[in-house]
């Protein structure tokens, strides 16, 4: 977490603001008058809580978070704002220079730890009389010396330190093996080495640098059968995917990952040349695994076991995704002509359903078609809901029925295909034998036991999917920077497309997080002066966080691309960035209408102006996806607009 990201995590944008401006509550929002110019007539600043950001639907019509709130209400510049917003929140401003040169000398010297480690158990497991029992058992499971070895599959010795003597003798502190998890601390000082007769899989992060290891019983009377490293600076379980650094390109490729339950089924299913496979080595799925996979793909795959605990791990899951995967919001006029907003589900979660008894990684090596099948026919998320629920209860009880359809709908509403929607829907309907029209009515949640009619019910705020715009936007805003602080120059070039495409240029204006309009500025002001380089000045003015490499996710393709290619996401990223500008304001507006004050939001034919803008931007960015798939046409514009 960044310094600006921790101050914003301790102070409250609403309690800030309140302290100078008379605040009213109204709905999830707060409304009062505009500090930054005179009206006494009509409220029409709004403090959004849960994005923590401001607008003036008024006079100004300006916007932004907190640091842009503060610097224009007080003067200050960028530093003044951080160094009081830090002593105000309580957090402490370290040089981030210094932080950050000792942070990537200290990460640096646990990555070659483990690196080395895996040599050692490479060695052990290759070389040595005690290390054939793992390798025999590798070979049992199908796994060919090539694979072993692109893997990096190794072998613990079953000694108290063996591993922490060869690492040593290679200049690594003891202190630094316990921080990699190599070692396990004692009681009394020092340590001994954590994995013993194990056979041992390095885990890498998403672009191959070493995070920590998994460690599987040769003894079946060990326990526990499967021991990951502890959570250390590099390595933690639930943000990790095992062989996403492997298989990133092919779920790219395929537009499609496949979760598998464990190491072996993840290798198996690469060596058979399956290379979408990735595993959340035996846990639930998180948010940030999901988090990961989204960078490269929108169709998942589950294929965990078909055993009782397999099912529940798989519903925990879709329940993750569900929370994870970005809603995507269909903008509409209802009936009555107003702007509406009905928000799905932007991912394809399917299920596969596996033999009893077998693994991914056994099936594969046995049958390669038969994997292909079992892919092939996995069934979509609610298919596969509806029927595990419902296999084994009464769906005579009409409580079953309910409790039944009361987990299913909300999968249904997520799909975003309206033909898709109303199948599922006749689908429950005949699988709990209920009349369909009772499932198109309003329901209550469960035990709720509310009466309320519809017309007493509060207006229904999209809350969370502005949220979900701003994170998404602070993303984009921070990939933009970093590709112009590395390359400034590129500012002209990328204007120069959005010419082209009847756009202005980049600005200020593009940011919504107060620091990044700061960075901005400084790109700005980089390539005005002529006294040093642009990227000397940027250099000397701009944190660390902003000097990492610029878009791994490009560079390190198998084929490098051009830089056409990489200007191209870069304007493609700055369209998003003002469509979601866009969106979120026509979200605003609607919750704002919500209330009674709605009428003086923002007069019908700017809505018109506004929605207009969004629909143009959203075609410009449909268009220019097209043309990277074809692959063939000239920079894109737009004509009888």
């Amino acid at each position: 977490m960044s310094v600006v990201d921790d101050i914003k995590a301790r102070l409250d944008l609403v309690d800030i603001v309140g302290q100078t401006v008379k605040l009213r509550r109204t709905g999830r929002n707060y409304i009062g008058f505009c500090p930054f110019h005179s009206n006494t007539r009509t409220p029409a600043f709004v403090v959004f809580p849960e994005t923590q950001t401001w607008r003036c639907f008024g006079q100004c019509n300006e916007g932004g978070d907190l640091f842009g709130y503060m610097m224009k209400k007080e003067g200050w510049d960028f530093a003044e704002t951080l160094k009081m917003l830090a002593e105000r929140a309580g957090v402490t401003l370290t040089p981030m220079a210094q932080v950050g040169t000792q942070d990537t000398v200290r990460k640096d010297a646990l990555i070659n730890a483990l690196e080395d480690a895996v040599q050692f158990y490479r060695q052990q497991l290759v070389g040595t009389d005690a290390g054939k029992q793992a390798l025999e058992y590798l070979h049992k499971r199908g796994l060919t010396d090539e694979t072993i070895k692109i893997w990096g599959l190794g072998y613990a010795p079953n000694a108290w330190d063996e591993l922490s003597k060869e690492l040593k003798r290679k200049g690594h502190s003891e202190q630094i093996l316990l921080d990699a998890g190599l070692l396990t601390e004692r009681e009394g000082g020092g340590g001994y080495d954590k994995f013993r007769h194990r056979l041992m899989f390095p885990i890498r992060d998403t672009y191959g640098k070493m995070a920590g290891f998994g460690g599987r019983v040769l003894n079946p009377d060990d326990v526990p059968k499967y021991m990951n490293s502890p959570r250390t600076d590099l390595f933690d379980k639930g943000r990790i995917l095992y062989g996403l650094d492997m298989a990133r390109q092919a779920i790219r490729a395929t537009e499609q990952a496949v979760i598998v339950e464990g190491y072996m089924d993840v290798i198996g299913l690469h060596q058979a040349g399956f290379n979408n496979a990735v595993s959340p080595m035996g846990t639930a799925l998180t948010e940030d695994q999901f988090r990961l996979l989204k960078k490269f793909t929108r169709n998942i795959i589950l294929a965990l076991d078909p055993d009782a605990a397999g099912e529940k791990a798989t519903l925990r899951g879709l329940e993750t995704a569900r929370k994870t995967m970005d809603e995507e919001g269909e903008i509409t006029f209802d009936s009555k002509g107003l702007l509406h907003v009905e928000s799905r589900v932007n991912a394809d979660i399917r299920v596969t359903t596996l033999p009893n008894g077998r693994d991914p990684d056994e099936i594969v090596l046995a049958d390669g078609e038969a994997w292909q099948t079992i892919v092939k026919n996995a069934r979509p998320v609610v298919v596969h809901v509806m029927e595990t629920l419902a296999a084994g209860q009464n769906l005579e009880d009409a409580k079953v029925k309910r409790e039944v359809a009361a987990q299913v709908l909300p999968l249904i509403d997520d799909v975003a295909d309206p033909v898709e929607r109303e199948a599922y829907r006749q689908q429950l309907a005949r699988l709990i034998r209920v009349d369909e029209r009772a499932l198109a009515l309003p329901s209550q949640p469960i035990g709720s036991g509310s009466r309320r009619k519809a017309k007493d019910a509060e207006p229904t705020e999209p809350a969370g999917r502005i949220s979900s715009i701003a994170q998404r936007n602070r993303l984009m805003e921070e990939h933009a920077l970093r590709y112009l602080v590395k390359q400034p120059h590129e500012l002209y070039l990328i204007n120069r497309s959005l010419g082209l495409c009847a756009l202005s240029p980049l600005s200020e204006e593009d940011f919504i997080e107060g620091d990044f309009k700061h960075y901005f500025r400084l790109l700005k002001a980089a390539l005005e002066q002529q006294l040093v380089t642009a990227e000397e000045y940027l250099e000397e003015n701009l944190p660390d966080i902003l000097q990492e490499p610029v878009d791994r996710d490009l560079i390190e393709k198998s084929v490098p691309p051009s830089e056409d290619k990489i200007r191209q996401d870069q304007v493609r990223n700055i369209l998003r960035m003002r469509r979601n500008l866009a969106e979120e304001r026509i979200q605003q507006i609607l919750m704002l209408q919500a209330q009674p004050e709605g009428k003086h939001f923002l007069p019908e034919e700017e809505q018109m102006l506004l929605m207009e803008q969004f629909q143009f931007l959203r075609l410009i960015d449909a268009a220019m996806d097209s043309k990277e798939a074809g692959g063939t046409g000239r920079e894109t514009g737009h004509k009888g607009r």
